[in-house]
């Protein structure tokens, strides 16, 4: 076995992770990740984000030591570089890559009347069959209110790029980014193939402003001297890989083709899945970029459902309803119940406006209860099952895209720990659930392998990916599933209309 490694870095707003890959077993050999603490996001008014991009770097220089350190590598020992990245963010640079601004990033929501704006002018039709999705508060829109706000630091901007395209910039010298990165940005003209040349016109953007785009899966740039110095790398080394992190979940779970989802469920919950051909919800409750495995050639894009109130419904019955025991006893408990709950339904949505149910907002809330019949395990279970039929509820608009879901990856961490709700997503979508061990870092490194040619395909560079568990629907049960899912979304109906 050699003593060979691929970097990958996984660069959130909380911290900067990074992973040292073994390229013959697929083993982490060391990660990292820094700050200790939460990363700070500074906001000088209600709803704005932003942070440094040289707190990003500074948190990269250290990840990358740590864990050069740890596996005791030497700088010939690292084969290549993948970034993972907060998805959506806007950094404004100078001719000399040097920051204009903060950057503002994926959760501010200062640019929603300018996204707005854009989609009522331009037309919904226009927006949806070009860019597959609204304007809304992404990286264009971000960039408009820079336009609009800050004339003088618009007029100094060299290139926009996104977080990764940042990292990757400091690391080689070199900006660049890809028709993922565009796509996300809502940059990206699915219809002509190329940079949406009427959206920067509406807005007043010269294309220049955009860096030129590469492949996903390539040699996009090489670490420059300086930064070799600096990180204790190999000047030369490619950096063959870079996506935003939703698209990089599904590939750390070796998720590339038509019909196969990524799920993950922390505070909020997340399904991407990958479409083969172009389309839309008329609705806009999804979002559609183009996947890593994109090309003008080849559709693969990927389609993000998000769900606010999923861990964070669990963690508050937890902390409300049974703070007496430990989340693996809530979750037993939770399944001494009948599925339904002996008519307990709980609706999930109380994190703010649903995005799937057309940025309404139902609250959360809990009905059927009788005060004779039900207790702590029936809530801890319809919590569960509520959080599950919101996500299948999502799916099937996924499905009226024209996705044929046939299998779900996930990593085993939070909401997915929980054998009841594994069950209980097997029995409803009727699809089977692979648990993966894995997370951003490792799945970028093993990504970079395949664009520095190191692995063939997707399929020999996750050939060994650790599969903990595999969950398939019990059939003597899906009925059940299924008639307590079609009674929750009869409640569901009547709350939206009643809204």
């Amino acid at each position: 076995m050699s003593n060979k490694f691929l970097l990958g870095l996984d660069v959130g707003s909380s911290s900067v992770k990074a992973s040292l890959v073994n390229t013959d077993n697929g083993i982490t050999a060391a990660s990292a990740f820094y700050p200790k603490k939460e990363a700070p996001i500074t906001a000088l008014r209600k709803g704005w984000a932003e942070q440094d991009p040289d707190m990003w770097w500074e948190n990269a220089r250290l990840s990358i030591k740590d864990v050069m350190t740890s596996a005791g590598a030497k700088p010939d020992d690292v084969l290549s570089i993948g970034i993972s990245y907060q998805m959506h963010g806007l950094v404004c640079v100078d001719k000399d890559l040097k920051p204009l601004r903060p950057s503002i990033i994926w959760c501010d929501s200062r640019a929603v009347p300018y996204g707005e704006k854009a989609f009522n002018d331009l037309g919904a039709e226009k927006c949806l069959s070009h860019l597959l999705n609204s304007p809304g508060n992404f990286t264009a829109a971000k960039l408009a209110w820079v336009k609009d706000n800050e004339p003088d630091i618009f007029s100094r901007i060299y290139k926009i790029m996104l977080p990764g395209d940042y990292i990757a910039a400091k690391l080689s010298g070199t900006i660049n980014t890809t028709i993922e990165g565009l796509s996300e940005g809502i940059m990206w003209d699915f219809k002509e193939k190329r940079p949406a040349q009427f959206l920067l016109d509406y807005y007043g953007f010269p294309e220049s402003i955009l860096p030129d785009t590469v492949p996903t899966f390539s040699v996009q740039s090489e670490v420059s001297k300086s930064a070799a110095s600096e990180l204790g790398l190999k000047a030369g080394t490619p950096i063959a890989y870079r996506a935003g992190d939703q698209p990089n979940n599904a590939v750390s779970l070796n998720v590339f083709n038509p019909g196969e989802i990524a799920s993950t469920a922390g505070t909020s919950g997340v399904v991407y899945g990958v479409l083969g051909e172009a389309n839309y919800d008329p609705k806009s409750r999804v979002n559609t970029f183009a996947h890593v495995n994109y090309s003008t050639e080849k559709q693969r894009l990927g389609v993000l459902l998000c769900i606010n109130g999923t861990g964070i419904l669990n963690a508050w019955i937890h902390r409300n309803v049974l703070p007496d025991v430990s989340y693996a006893d809530m979750n037993k408990l939770a399944g001494t119940v009948p599925i339904g709950a002996d008519g307990v339904k709980i609706i999930p949505f109380g994190n703010g406006a649903e995005r799937v149910l057309g940025n309404k907002e139902t609250g959360c809330s809990i009905h059927g209860l009788n005060f004779n019949v039900h207790n702590r395990a029936h809530l801890a279970r319809a919590a569960q099952e509520g959080i599950v039929f919101s996500f299948c509820y999502g799916m099937e608009v996924m499905q009226h895209m024209g996705m044929d879901i046939t299998n779900i990856h996930a990593g085993n961490a939070n909401m997915l720990l929980s054998p009841l709700f594994r069950d209980t997503l097997a029995g409803v979508s009727g699809t089977t659930i692979d648990l993966y061990d894995t997370d951003g870092a490792a799945g970028a490194a093993r990504a970079s392998g395949i664009g520095a040619g190191i692995y063939k395909d997707n399929n020999e560079a996750f050939a060994t990916l650790n599969k903990i568990a595999e969950i398939t629907p019990d059939e003597s049960k899906r009925a059940a599933y299924l008639d307590a899912y079609a009674s929750w979304k009869d409640l569901l109906r009547k709350i939206l209309n009643d809204k």
